[in-house]
């Protein structure tokens, strides 16, 4: 049997920045070239969008635009199956059997509840957003992943899938495949004009869609030291560097950093740089994307929709008649 290699988007936004780019769809994409062999699962994640977004429209087009991204930056449909678990009843019969077997004080341990409970929030949540885990747990287990590739903040979420499932062997005898995460070391984060990690909430992003004016625009706020021009300056102390370095060949870095080390290299100097090559990697993916339809997304989601009800009718079965709901 194939390794099964399983991960999700999430439809938080209508668009994905650089930072998610580098943090989740090039680690996906290098990954199915490490295991050519390998079957891939991309979901999109959707019904963990209402826990934060209660607009049906824009839930659908942010869900619609995501993915039509993914398919520009490169994803080889060939490789991964992409789907709607929302079209897959399955997962929400799996999320209430896995609710029944899961204790309260081991969902209370959850991060988003406990910073929620430390800014006295903890009522003001919903029951989505407390039990999301559990949809989560469902999502990667109702297919036997082998492996889930995630960053160190998601890391939680393999492992509860990973406690739950035990818990569900233990009590109703082997079903589920425990999951391994997969973190890539090197992917760490980005940090962008203010010394912050590049995020929506700090408002210092750039778009994947993003024109040559917005790119500029951005790239000029990226903050610096106050050497001077003639003065040598450490490559591994500007940011400036350090997002180039995203983008840059073997080559392309040696000369870059000798540049810096030299002297009488201006930040605006690099910041032209930064922007011609943030420039030429933005083009061909929206050239690729402005080719892609939302009927060509809704027919993939469609096609895959039997497929992967298939295998999750499958594994349902199995655990609705050992808990006893077959009669």
């Amino acid at each position: 049997m194939k390794k099964r290699i399983l991960t999700w988007i999430k439809p938080t936004d209508s668009q994905i920045h650089l930072a998610n780019y580098f943090g989740a769809v090039k680690p996906m994409i290098d990954l199915s070239k490490e295991f050519p062999d390998a079957e891939f699962f991309l979901f999109l994640a959707i019904m963990h969008g209402l826990t934060w977004l209660h607009d049906g429209k824009a839930i659908h087009d942010n869900s619609l635009n995501v993915l039509k991204i993914y398919m520009a930056c490169g994803v080889d449909l060939s490789k991964f199956v992409i789907y709607n678990p929302a079209d897959v009843p399955a997962h929400a019969q799996l999320n209430w059997v896995l609710g029944c077997i899961t204790h309260m004080g081991f969902m209370e341990r959850m991060h988003s509840y406990k910073e929620a409970l430390d800014k006295g929030k903890a009522k003001e949540i919903s029951v989505g957003v407390f039990t999301y885990p559990i949809l989560m747990a469902a999502d990667i287990l109702l297919y036997d992943a082998d492996v889930v590739p995630v960053g160190q903040d998601q890391k939680q979420h393999v492992e509860y899938a990973r406690d739950i499932a035990q818990r569900f062997n233990n009590l109703f005898w082997e079903t589920f495949k425990l999951p391994q995460p997969y973190i890539k070391p090197e992917v760490g984060t980005i940090i962008w004009i203010d010394w912050r990690k590049m995020s929506k909430s700090y408002n210092n992003y750039i778009w994947l869609l993003d024109d040559e004016k917005q790119v500029l625009k951005r790239v000029k706020q990226i903050a610096t030291d106050t050497k001077t021009v003639e003065e040598p300056k450490d490559p591994d102390q500007c940011n400036v560097y350090a997002l180039c370095k995203l983008f840059l060949t073997s080559d392309e870095d040696t000369s870059l950093r000798k540049k810096y080390q030299a002297g009488w290299l201006s930040y605006k100097e690099a910041k032209d740089y930064l922007f011609e090559k943030i420039m030429a990697f933005l083009k061909p993916i929206q050239e690729r994307y402005a080719q892609i339809s939302d009927q060509e997304i809704i027919d993939l989601m469609k096609k895959n929709a039997v497929y992967v009800n298939e295998l999750a009718n499958k594994k349902i079965a199995e655990v609705y008649k050992k808990v006893g709901f077959t009669l």
